[in-house]
């Protein structure tokens, strides 16, 4: 059953037929929001609410997921044909925390969040997990009628937005919305400034720099009442609006929120596809996840290193290359072929970049100078530094002593782009 179940959403995410927009959607956005509790080994989705936002920014010719990337997997199904009007893969904090040594003795929750078009009838949403083989099981299922007067329509955190950099029609671009984390009221002038540098940060990097009539950038204007963020291990602690922290799951530069649902609620003031929350701080480091959000700190001398590395990850979900985290425990079984596209444990290694690599070149590749320039398999990344392998010996998804993307990477993130301005 799993794996017919695997075999028929891959069928989803690889045809090229797409739903007709206007004949499910109108032009707002809703938003289901949910929580995911448990421990390493069990999950369970519960329902906690229905927003309406505002203009639908995403791709209207897109409308089903091209890639199948993620540990999750949102289907939406009209409810009277069970046709699949919908659908987009995304990962979270829970499916990481899992893998963590905290989560063999304790039960906690993470919120968690997607959006959809605003459907014109009823429909029945869906979201699979991934289990340790790649397989699909469906964890979460409900019935959402459009009428329904549950659905909270009130814009939950007014804030202004403005435009930092603007080629065209949200619906035909991809949008990115900044969010000031850490800025007080007094700072908004910084965080404008700081918006500014990053869009020229973005613009530096290939492929970015050659698509910038396919990119708009939006930031909103969102105070908090101190400055800075939280740093449990040194017990520093700030009143901010995103409630962010280093020391995710006792990783002390990992730099994230638990807060969802005031994510959504802020990024709800402007069209987007990606969220980035800039952290008013200069203390190194940051985080993302596929489809959630990525963030970095604003002031740290590798900071324009840091976001691409980052939103390299929140929009594309590329993996990590380095090989070294001792933070996550058996995340890439050895025996699977991971669904990162820059990752690979040669189970299924034509699915991914083998038609780069040159003849001659051996697989595995040795980490010898005349390989160092060149796409190959490389050993380490995934965290780990055995058995899962990565295409370059060095890239900036590896260490910063790069300050490119490989190849690889390039093609993904050109993918995305097209994707969501198509």
């Amino acid at each position: 059953m799993k794996k017919m179940l695997l075999v028929f959403l891959s069928l989803i995410v690889t045809t090229n037929a797409q739903v007709k927009y206007e004949d499910y959607f109108t032009d707002n956005t809703l938003r289901l929001d949910f929580y995911q509790t448990g421990n390493k080994t069990i999950e369970t989705i519960s329902f906690e609410k229905l927003v309406e936002e505002g203009q639908w920014s995403g791709p209207k010719n897109n409308l089903i997921d091209k890639f199948g990337y993620g540990n999750y997997f949102l289907k939406v199904l009209d409810a009277s044909s069970k046709s699949l009007i919908f659908s987009r893969g995304f990962s979270s904090l829970y499916q990481e925390w899992q893998t963590t040594e905290e989560a063999k003795n304790t039960l906690r929750s993470f919120s968690g969040s997607v959006l959809m078009p605003y459907p014109k009838e009823k429909i029945i949403v869906e979201i699979y997990k991934r289990d340790r083989r790649n397989n699909f099981e469906k964890k979460f299922e409900k019935e959402v009628d459009p009428k329904d007067y549950f659905i909270v329509k009130e814009k939950i955190k007014p804030f202004n937005n403005f435009k930092v950099y603007y080629s065209g029609d949200p619906s035909t671009k991809l949008d990115i919305v900044f969010i000031p984390e850490g800025y007080t009221k007094e700072e908004m002038n910084k965080f404008h400034n700081d918006c500014e540098r990053f869009a020229g940060y973005l613009f530096d990097y290939s492929p970015f720099k050659e698509n910038k009539g396919k990119i708009n950038i939006w930031g909103i204007e969102a105070p908090s009442n101190e400055s800075g963020t939280d740093v449990p291990g040194k017990n520093i602690w700030k009143n901010t609006l995103l409630n962010s922290h280093f020391y995710t799951f006792d990783s002390e530069r990992y730099l994230m929120t638990t807060d969802y649902f005031t994510v959504r609620d802020v990024a709800a003031n402007a069209p987007y596809d990606q969220i980035f929350l800039m952290v008013n701080t200069s203390t190194y480091g940051g985080g993302a996840v596929y489809n959630l959000y990525s963030m970095t700190c604003v002031d740290n001398k590798v900071t324009n290193q840091v976001f691409v590395h980052e939103f390299a990850h929140g929009l594309a979900g590329l993996a990590d290359e380095y090989g070294n985290d001792p933070t996550y425990q058996n995340m890439y079984p050895p025996d699977v072929e991971p669904w990162e596209p820059n990752l690979t444990t040669l189970v299924n290694f034509e699915s991914k970049w083998k038609n780069l690599v040159e003849p001659g070149t051996p697989i595995p590749t040795p980490s010898e100078n005349k390989y160092k320039n060149k796409v190959g398999v490389f050993e380490g990344g995934g965290y780990v530094a055995k058995g899962v392998y990565r295409p370059t010996y060095n890239s900036i998804m590896n260490s910063f002593t790069s300050n490119e993307f490989n190849q690889v990477c390039k093609n993904v993130l050109q993918k995305f782009i097209n994707y969501y301005s198509e």
